[in-house]
């Protein structure tokens, strides 16, 4: 598919209103051609995949002009609308950005293909060798707002993975996901890959997705990226499997032996960097023998930083407003900050127990048994110590992307990459053996 068709398309309506009828029959459409795309790439050596994304990632280099007029148009429109300052931002490409997306789809096209891999093959009394064999999911169908880059990520890992996928993304990127998708088909097809490897949904009404979600005999698993409405409601709706991620309610605590040069170095990162993101800072725990000393710092170096306190706190510095009682459970997306003293490391793990989402919680601290206690006692998808929560990203943690970060334990938790887009089939070998 050539630039110019991509960007013939930028002027396409949104949503097309349909009947009960038509909606039913272009979902049973895209789950069809996607299954029955899912029975090719299954099988597809590792070489034709990474022909693909080499040629996906050469594709949106060249295509920046194409894309950046669609995302300019989706931004305009949702500044009309008026998406919130954190919204605007996932939607926003840039050049930096879509070079960080090829980045991206190479580091993925380079990492190891765990389709076929074979583990844990053992013998049995009866000669029998039994392992087990990764194989993909099937058929992966993402819903997801703003985030138009999540086109890109989602196709490259399901490609590599061997997954086919029906990608909805929301009204507000709908142009840029349109041109995106169609250069990922375009890769595809010039790989000798089926195109309907990866579909984008031309029709952004909600009663799609409440179609999808049923069609339980073609997709395989449905995963939600965006706010916690949203979420909540494909986990409401559907029929097929769900991997949720409903809050980034991030914690870091600064103990008694922080270095608080680091603290807030790192403390800065997590709030400020990207404030709009699910990575980002919400919650500051500070040991109550360093928050006299390291609180006024805090609020020094984040003057643009709202600081919501407790009582200590608000003491401590000046600007601190008091907080709410929902402030402690509050994924803010922006420039506030919820920040608590606390009297040692047990009340630290006992905030985060009561107020944390599972999502990512970081420890600046200097005492290894501190650290360690923390690594093992906080129920987190991500658990660092002396770094900030912005690392619990697919590629910053060597999975190349992401296809979203889990919040629950089945099949995953945290950021989903090529092997958490697999599951495993038991494999037998014998010589003639029968059961008794």
């Amino acid at each position: 598919m050539s630039q110019s068709k991509a960007a013939e398309s930028v002027g396409a309506e949104q949503s097309v209103t349909a009947s009960g009828s038509e909606v039913r029959a272009l979902c049973l459409d895209l789950g069809r051609r996607a299954k029955a795309a899912a029975q090719v790439l299954r099988s597809v050596d590792t070489g034709q995949k990474n022909r693909a994304l080499l040629r996906l990632a050469e594709l949106i280099l060249q295509s920046t002009t194409p894309i950046l007029a669609a995302n300019a148009q989706d931004v305009q429109q949702g500044q009309a609308r008026g998406l919130s300052a954190a919204m605007v931002d996932r939607l926003l490409l840039t050049e930096k950005r879509l070079a960080d997306l090829a980045a991206a789809v190479r580091q993925v096209a380079a990492l190891p293909d765990p389709v076929g891999e074979v583990a844990q093959l053992r013998r049995r009394e009866n000669g029998l060798l039994v392992g087990r064999m990764r194989i993909p999911l099937g058929v992966v169908m993402m819903v997801y707002e703003a985030r138009p880059g999540v086109t890109v990520d989602a196709a490259a890992l399901c490609v590599k993975s061997g997954n086919a996928c029906v990608l909805r993304g929301g009204s507000e990127a709908h142009r840029s996901n349109v041109v995106l998708g169609q250069l990922v088909q375009q890769a595809l097809v010039e790989a000798g890959l089926p195109a309907d490897g990866v579909l984008v949904v031309p029709n952004t009404d909600r009663e799609v997705i409440l179609e999808l979600l049923k069609l339980e005999s073609y997709i395989d698993l449905a995963i939600p990226r965006g706010g916690e409405g949203l979420i909540r409601f494909v986990a409401e709706n559907a029929r097929v499997p769900v991997i949720k991620h409903y809050q980034g309610i991030c914690h870091l605590f600064i103990d008694k032996s922080a270095d608080l040069d680091v603290a807030l170095r790192i403390a800065a990162n997590s709030k400020v960097s990207r404030p709009g993101v699910c990575n980002a800072l919400e919650t500051l725990l500070c040991h109550r023998e360093v928050a006299e000393k390291f609180l006024p710092q805090l609020a020094a170096k984040l003057p643009e930083v709202e600081l919501r306190g407790d009582e200590t706190t608000c003491r401590l510095v000046a600007r601190a407003v008091g907080a709410q009682p929902r402030d402690w459970d509050t994924e803010f997306l922006a420039l506030i900050l919820a920040v608590r003293v606390v009297e040692d490391l047990d009340a630290a793990l006992a905030h985060i127990a009561q107020h944390g989402s599972q999502h990512t919680a970081s420890i600046v601290t200097q005492d290894y048994a501190a650290s360690q206690r923390f690594l093992r006692e906080v129920d987190a998808s991500c658990v660092l110590v002396n770094a900030s929560t912005r690392f619990n990203d697919g590629g910053e943690l060597g999975l190349g992307a992401e296809i979203g970060i889990s919040t629950t334990k089945l099949h995953a938790f945290g950021p989903m990459g090529l092997y958490e887009l697999t599951t495993q089939k038991f494999i037998v070998y014998g010589d003639g053996q029968v059961r008794g």
